[in-house]
């Protein structure tokens, strides 16, 4: 992308976003999704310093001229987001944008849609097992269960199997060809408002970049770099996502429920309070920016209250087939 182009780039909620941070010159904000620094530019003209992070080398890449003309108060860093904590801590906040980035989604040789045909990649690291890698080497149950947790897709089983009987002729290799294989199975009902593949491609490519298990160790990654009165604020695009984020703040927003057969020895209090009620984008957003209608942002203030460990599988990740396996 263009300096011209990330210039242009406004993020969804973004004043939202701003007035979730509560941003005050002198502050450190950690933007644990960069992508075209959208986020990070509007929270430096508030007059902080911002750590960024992206997974993707291309933002890294594209970022650097924002760096410069930041002059020292912009630090960008090559990681997944999970990893936050390794780059900063005591900061006064937090800030995670989840999903797929609009520059990903338009760029048809990342492999990430199929309203132009590219190579079926979705890896937004750019390394490690593709789309292409899980559709061609996993078991067709295995891959219901992707299509059907992670895509909703009613019609999982069906498109698996199909799949792989295909894929015994010859590998998927490109987006319109599994896209096209998909249409052909479950048909296409003309009053649909989405492509019959949409789901499936939803599904991949959130098990591919392991969003849903990056989320969950970014919320508690965040839990343990944020001073008390620092701010979480999370912007996600699918109920999968709100459903983990609204999970790990209402969990962290109360002291956990003792138990007959395991009492708790040490009361432990809540490390967040939850800040106010989930956020949606508004009719003028909705009609600049169609992608942000599924958008929902949810925030929650650090108390002082140390961070906590607790099994992931809480906060609702589903059981799925590993992404180094897939073996037929």
């Amino acid at each position: 992308m263009t300096e011209n182009a990330q210039a242009r780039h406004i993020p969804v909620l973004l004043a939202e976003v701003l007035e979730a941070l509560a941003v005050a010159p002198g502050d450190t904000v950690i933007d644990g999704t960069f992508g075209a620094g959208g986020y990070s530019r509007a929270i430096l003209e508030q007059g902080a310093q911002v750590i960024a992070l992206d997974r993707d080398p291309d933002a890294i890449r594209d970022g650097q001229a924002l760096v410069a003309e930041m002059d020292g108060r912009l630090e960008l860093h090559h990681r997944q987001f999970s990893e936050l904590d390794l780059v900063a801590d005591g900061v006064d906040g937090v800030v995670l944008d989840i999903g797929v980035s609009s520059m990903q989604l338009d760029q048809a040789d990342r492999g990430f849609s199929f309203r132009a045909d590219g190579p079926l990649d979705m890896r937004m690291g750019q390394a490690g097992p593709s789309a292409a890698d899980v559709v061609n080497r996993f078991k067709s149950g295995d891959l219901a269960r992707i299509f059907g947790f992670l895509g909703e897709e009613r019609h999982a089983g069906r498109i698996a199997r199909a799949i792989e009987k295909r894929r015994d002729e010859r590998p998927f290799e490109r987006t319109l060809d599994l896209a096209n294989t998909i249409e052909a199975t479950v048909g296409r009902n003309p009053k649909d408002k989405i492509h019959p593949a949409t789901r499936v491609f939803q599904a991949l490519r959130i098990f591919v970049n392991d969003e849903l298990g990056e989320l969950a160790r970014a919320l508690e990654a965040a839990e343990r770099v944020l001073k008390p009165g620092g701010r979480l604020v999370v912007v996600s695009f699918h109920s999968l996502e709100d459903r983990i984020v609204k999970r790990f703040i209402t969990e962290r927003s109360s002291a956990p429920a003792g138990s007959r057969h395991m009492p708790q020895t040490v009361a432990l209090a809540p490390t967040f309070n939850k800040a106010g009620s989930a956020v949606t984008a508004g009719e003028a957003e909705l009609e600049a920016n169609p992608r942000a209608r599924s958008a929902r942002l949810r925030a929650a203030v650090r108390t002082e209250a140390p961070p906590r460990t607790s099994d992931l599988s809480l906060f609702g990740l589903p059981r799925l087939p590993s992404l180094s396996g897939g073996d037929k």
